[in-house]
């Protein structure tokens, strides 16, 4: 699988129970720090370029810290953050680090509210200050605002312009920074609110503060900001006051989970993280539905409110494919189910030559739909065989039984990820010869000229692994046909909801279609989509619709499967090669509670996710066809 740039990974952990109670019960109060470590872990391949967490103590005293907050950058940032955490507690005596008044008092990170954030970039921009949680400080503690997310919005732009209009000065260009601000100028708006109300009743001083903290309402910041927004997000927050929120987008294209009882409210982006790390049921943790938030209140009043009215069913469907965790119950039996369709194509394309055919995978985010696609081989063979018996027209003798039932289907461990290719590798000589080495293959483990060789990975996107080095290394065992499989369709737009895939020349696809174009001469289909989306752009967004369709509507999957091969194989390469993608109809029935198919139909949840795309063709054709 080539590296795909994910979305993020959350996760919060509300304590609702006084540190002393975890340190009688579990032995420590970092009970609630442990936790949200394995938390993370659990998602780590949500994120591989930084990790954050913030922390929050109630009832501080001035003049002490209250909102913590650790951050690191590379794929060990875990390790790093909770590693640079600990070290305050290097110099504290055994006695001292178990004495919960101690730590409530003296040691940073001991709090109740905590928030962790794992980060893959989707901005291409990279460095510590992009690294979540986003932080914004204020004297008051209800004005504190600690703020991550899984997200990226398409309407920057517009959100922008709308915070300058207000006189509004943004230091920062970007989605995570400006919904900060803006979500911080509602905050401090509630605040005032309520500060007012506290005069009315002739509060003072101190008094007035407890009356702020104990009558913020999140759901009004939220329902204030939320609206302007149009992407894929699950955001989440935490106040110096001691407000926790958690909220997901209203098309739901982005997921969330969580869990509560009376010690505990925890989410998470993903149900397995829950399940294994509080050693709960599938039916212990719900999903959160979209255009909700879940909100704790500073006493630790638990509640899921209505923010923003639903506006579709556009749960991602490459979130179930490639970014969550296959430990999911449902997910697993999706990848499964996503392999096992893929028979009857598979059989085709062998000449339904099971004799002389192996199946194997592409390490290690296949391996799920390499099982339910043996499943499928399994069932046909079985097939096969009851037609073979009934066939012979006499009672079988134990030969003839024993030549039938062993014949099975021939899978073995062909391809092995070899090598990570290090960043600091540069030199593209050297960085090419090496990227041919990231797999390795399994000597012998079919017939040389005589076996035909499937092997199946979870999604094909750009083509870059298939080939520098795939194609390469199987080519070695001297296959008598190799069948590359994909249990996704063919991706053929970009994403702007949460994953680094703006451009379209990035996919193998569309580089294969627009060279079909070419090839029979109908270069005018290129001219006149990049007319229409010009046109487009002119429409307010609402009324757009998606015109780098119209691209692919000349040719069938095969015309552009076969393209495909003809540009992805490298010429030392003899063996002849075919693939078979997923078909939409397949993907629908596989996964059929996650709609959101944008990637593969060019059909964006949002008005937003449709402009985008036509921009992502009038960029293509300005920067590369106009100079050609």
């Amino acid at each position: 699988m080539e590296e795909i740039k994910e979305d993020c990974g959350v996760a919060l952990i509300r304590l609702l129970k006084p540190l002393e109670y975890y340190q009688q019960k579990y032995g420590t109060w970092m009970y609630g720090l442990n936790k949200l470590y394995l938390m993370m872990e659990k998602q780590h391949n949500r994120g591989q370029e930084g990790a954050g967490l913030a922390c929050v103590k109630l009832n501080s005293r001035p003049g002490h810290e209250y909102m913590f907050r650790e951050r690191a950058e590379g794929s060990n940032a875990i390790t790093e953050i909770f590693g640079n955490v600990h070290k305050n507690y290097a110099d504290v005596s055994p006695q001292q680090l178990a004495d919960v008044d101690y730590a409530k008092a003296h040691l940073p990170f001991a709090g109740e509210l905590y928030m962790g954030h794992l980060r893959y970039s989707t901005t291409g921009k990279s460095g510590i200050t992009y690294v979540h949680p986003f932080l914004r400080r204020n004297n008051w503690r209800a004005k504190n605002l600690c703020f991550c997310g899984n997200f990226n919005m398409t309407n920057v732009d517009e959100i922008f312009e709308k915070l300058t209009l207000q006189g509004q000065c943004p230091r920062i260009y970007s989605d995570t920074y400006i919904m900060l601000e803006l979500m911080g100028h509602r905050l401090d708006r509630e605040v005032e609110r309520n500060f007012v109300e506290a005069r009315k009743q002739n509060l003072t001083n101190t008094d007035i503060t407890r009356y702020i903290e104990d009558h913020v309402k999140m759901e009004n910041v939220l329902k204030t900001t939320m609206p302007d927004f149009d992407g894929g997000y699950v955001v989440c927050g935490v106040t110096g006051s001691g407000e926790m929120f958690s909220m997901r987008d209203p098309w739901g294209i982005r997921p969330a989970f969580y869990y509560k009882n009376d010690e505990m409210v925890v989410l998470a982006s993903e149900r397995p993280v829950l399940q294994t790390t509080f050693e709960l049921e599938y039916e212990d943790v719900k999903e959160l539905e979209p255009g909700k938030a879940l909100m704790v209140k500073k006493n630790g009043e638990c509640s899921i409110e209505r923010i923003l009215e639903p506006r579709g069913d556009a749960a991602c469907s490459f979130e179930r494919i490639y970014f969550s965790r296959g430990s999911d119950r449902d997910i697993y039996n999706e990848r499964k189910k996503l392999g096992e369709q893929l028979t009857e194509q598979i059989l085709k394309a062998v000449n339904y030559d099971t004799e002389h055919t192996v199946f194997s995978y592409i390490p290690n985010t296949a391996e799920v739909a390499y099982y339910g696609m043996l499943d499928g081989f399994m069932r046909y063979q079985n097939n096969e065989k009851i037609k073979k018996i009934e066939a012979l027209g006499h009672v079988p003798t134990h030969e003839e039984l024993m030549a039938i039932m062993h014949e099975g289907v021939r899978s073995e461990k062909v391809a092995w990820k070899d090598i990570k290719l290090r960043t600091f590798i540069t030199e593209g000589n050297s960085r090419n010869d090496l990227a041919s080495h990231v797999y390795d293959i399994t000597y012998g483990s079919i017939e040389a000229n005589q076996d035909n060789l499937v092997i199946i990975d979870d999604s094909i996107v750009r083509g870059t692994t298939l080939k520098k080095s795939i194609l390469r290394i199987l080519d070695r065992l001297h296959p008598k046909k190799m069948v590359i499989v994909s249990s996704a369709p063919q991706i053929r737009y970009p994403d702007y909801y949460g994953i680094d895939m703006p451009c379209l020349e990035e996919f193998c696809v569309f580089r294969a279609t627009i060279a079909l174009l070419k090839d029979r001469c109908m270069e005018s289909v290129i001219y006149d989509t990049y007319k229409a989306c010009l046109e487009e752009l002119r429409k307010p967004k609402e009324q757009m619709i998606n015109r780098v369709r119209a691209i692919y509507a000349p040719f069938t999957v095969d015309e552009i499967n076969a393209k495909i091969v003809e540009m992805l194989c490298p010429e030392s390469v003899s063996t002849p090669i075919e693939l078979v993608y997923q078909s939409i109809e397949g993907l629908h029935k596989a996964i059929p509670s996650q709609k959101g198919d944008w990637y593969f139909t060019g059909h964006y949840p949002t008005p937003g996710g449709t402009k985008l795309c036509n921009q992502a063709f009038i960029n293509y054709y300005e920067r590369i066809e106009k100079g050609c």
